[in-house]
């Protein structure tokens, strides 16, 4: 039988719905049945919103989708006044302020307290410079995913940006492919360098090369089933597959159909393309593909770039091999630059974004890109100003020159707003980042340190790639209860990705930096000539990992380590459920209780 989310779809989804948000946002947030909460927020999610947890209610967190991470100019300083005048909640953040804006790492951004009776006028300010919330959630195409510098990177060998750029606007909207058994997360990358992690995603377009009657083609061999949710990561698999760019929207419709019409709708959990071809096989794929989705056949796999893979690979910056990220000073093909700024955790102030915005349009031609890695890039940087850019004091806090340890921190978005995640994150990691800037020896030659928080198992801050992969968890210390995490080492994709190793189980957040510094430590002490981090870890099995060092207290405080109990929001004076001024109308006052 379907599931009842299933269900749900059947009675309204897709482009449907939005007529259903205008509605209910012209009557209100008590408009929506309280017996048709579960259905209707399911539904929401099609057009770009999660429902806020509980004790915010009325509240919603709003996706914005932007292919590739690409901003065009005048977009992002929409964004920033959208934040500016709707994603003000009743409690300010005390490292953040209020209103903020935040980059994630599928590329886009999402904005939180958002008011249902507001969603209307956002969408009509968002969609006047060519942006959506379309598909940013939802059972249906998400934001598709790539090098964030496409058509702007020296090396590339293909520029990937035009067929990114035709899927969007193929599928986005798209009646025949809106209602799938689950999320569909597509890749497209045409560097060397693998910076689209196709590894990670439902339908990867990777770069390659082949001989096509006598003629070397460039185009993308096509992998599919890799993803890191559900603690059932797996890497997307090779299904023997070459098209050129042209023929790019034709193969992802007919895969996303196969996912359409065999992935498993009655079972949500098992409803990935990943564990279909887990089940069938890549053979099977293909001949089903090939017999049923496809007109003619399908070319064998070209020649693939993978062997030179970089990004995220554990390489350090200046080894010349190319990028790890993004961050930095980058010459582009015609003579200016882009800038790679370190947003740590992904997440700025709606006056800093607005800012960012200025300065695009000052120094460069107002376009700024988002990474897979929650940073931003500046591009079209005039040669001529590039030093005077560089002194900005925008870039003095979000740095193309950041630390070890401030450029390599992920976080999700945690127990501030979301449902699932079972300990705090952004606040926390920053303050690990800061500490492990000020305290930490960083070894001789490393420039290069993943530290990932997530704040559940649903890997949201990609956990499984990282040097250092934090997992929320509770546990109990001195008597009494306190946020925690499972720690995992030597994640990370590039040439040879493979996914972390959980070495440690539910370790006192505030011993997670002693954990690390005695981590880094041993490393400089017994690594080998030149030994990256990662490669160090590689050399060890896992017996060894496990107790390699010991968690540890340090001069770190932690102000969230008690978070244990549900509150309505964690940093609020008066954070009790009881507490809560949710639900709230349009104007954000309270509405009456029931009681």
């Amino acid at each position: 039988m379907p599931t009842k989310v299933e269900g749900w779809k059947d009675e309204a989804y897709g482009n449907e719905v939005r007529e259903r948000i205008y509605e209910f946002a012209e009557e209100g947030w008590e408009s929506i049945p309280d017996d048709e909460h579960d259905a209707w927020f399911e539904r929401f999610k099609w057009w770009g919103l999660y429902h806020q947890r509980k004790g915010q209610e009325s509240y919603f967190m709003m996706r914005i989708g932007t292919p590739n991470g690409v901003l065009e100019p005048g977009q992002l300083e929409v964004v920033a006044d959208v934040a500016d005048d709707f994603a003000r909640g009743p409690a300010d953040n005390p490292e953040f302020g209020g209103a903020v804006c935040d980059w994630t790492t599928r590329q886009s951004i999402q904005l939180h307290w958002i008011k249902l009776e507001d969603i209307p006028e956002i969408w009509d300010r968002l969609e006047s410079v060519g942006l959506s919330t379309q598909q940013a959630c939802g059972d249906s195409w998400r934001n598709i995913v790539g090098c964030p510098v496409a058509g702007k990177d020296k090396n590339e060998f293909i520029d990937a940006w035009p067929v990114a750029e035709e899927l969007n606007e193929t599928f986005k909207g798209n009646d025949d492919y809106a209602n799938l058994p689950r999320k569909w997360k597509v890749s497209v990358t045409g560097c060397s360098e693998g910076c689209g992690q196709g590894d990670i995603n439902d339908l990867a377009f990777e770069p390659a090369v082949k001989v096509i009657d006598g003629e070397e083609t460039k185009g993308f061999n096509i992998r599919v089933g890799g993803g890191l949710s559900r603690k059932e990561p797996r890497l997307a698999r090779s299904i023997d597959v070459f098209v050129t760019p042209e023929e790019a929207p034709d193969i992802a419709a007919s895969c996303s159909a196969l996912f359409r019409e065999h992935g498993d709708r009655e079972n949500r959990f098992n409803a990935r393309i990943k564990f279909l071809v887990d089940e069938w096989g890549t053979e099977k794929f293909r001949r089903v593909l090939e017999e049923e989705f496809v007109d003619g056949e399908l070319r064998t796999a070209g020649e693939d770039l993978r062997d030179e893979y970089t990004y995220n690979a554990g390489h350090n910056h200046d080894d010349g091999e190319g990028h790890a990220d993004h961050v930095g000073v980058h010459e582009q093909p015609d003579g200016n630059y882009y800038v790679g700024l370190s947003v740590l955790v992904g997440r700025m102030s709606a006056e800093e974004t607005r800012e960012l915005a200025h300065l695009a349009d000052e120094y460069g031609s107002g376009e700024v890109r988002l990474t897979q890695r929650q940073n931003v890039i500046v591009t079209d940087v005039d040669s001529d100003r590039i030093d005077e850019f560089l002194e900005e004091d925008l870039l003095e806090y979000h740095s193309p020159e950041p630390g070890v340890f401030m450029r390599g921190s992920i976080a999700c978005t945690g127990t501030e707003y979301c449902s699932l995640s079972i300990v705090e994150t952004k606040n926390r990691m920053v303050r690990y980042g800061r500490w492990m800037q000020d305290n930490i020896d960083v070894p001789e030659g490393m420039t290069n340190f993943h530290t990932h928080l997530s704040g559940c198992t649903a890997s949201c801050a990609q956990p499984q790639i990282a040097d250092v992969s934090l997992r929320g968890m509770k546990t109990r210390k001195d008597g009494e209860p306190v946020e925690a995490f499972d720690i995992g080492l030597g994640g990370g994709l590039g040439e040879n990705p493979q996914f972390a190793d959980w070495v440690e189980m539910r370790v006192a957040a505030d011993e997670v930096p002693g954990y690390i510094q005695n981590l880094v430590d041993f490393f400089a002490d017994a690594r080998e000539d030149g030994e990256s981090f990662r490669e160090f870890i590689a050399r060890h099995d896992e017996e060894a990992l496990n107790g390699l060092v010991e968690p540890e207290e340090t001069s770190y405080t932690d102000p969230y380590m008690h978070n244990t109990k549900m509150t309505w929001y964690p940093y609020a004076e008066d954070d009790d459920m009881g507490s809560s001024p949710a639900p709230t109308n349009g104007q954000g006052e309270p509405l009456p209780s029931d009681d």
